[in-house]
């Protein structure tokens, strides 16, 4: 992978991980997603696993050279990824009901 590629990734992975802090210990969400979001915690749980993700996707991609790991890395990035989403997605679906304000 290559640094122009890595520095917008971390930075990408930075900010989700900040927008999943504030949502895991505020239930702060997004003003683009408060509509959608009916658990906020679970959400940002999503986001930090997402976050995650990426930046072990970051790491096998840019920093592991060695070629029986490289794959398995990647391939278990994806899969974190996909549980990643999965998890936001259910903060969408299921919870608590919201108010309207940014804060529950």
């Amino acid at each position: 992978m290559k640094l122009y590629l890595a520095v917008p990734l971390a930075l990408v992975a930075l900010l989700i991980a900040a927008s999943g802090v504030a949502a895991v210990t505020r239930g702060w969400v997004l003003p683009m997603n408060r509509r959608h979001v009916r658990a906020p915690r679970v959400y940002g749980w999503g986001q930090l696993v997402l976050a995650f993700a990426l930046c072990w996707q970051l790491v096998f991609g840019l920093l592991i050279s060695d070629l029986g790991a490289r794959p398995a890395g990647t391939l278990i990035g994806g899969a974190m990824l996909v549980a990643g989403l999965l998890v936001m997605m259910m903060g969408q679906l299921a919870g608590g009901h919201r108010k309207g304000g940014g804060t529950p």
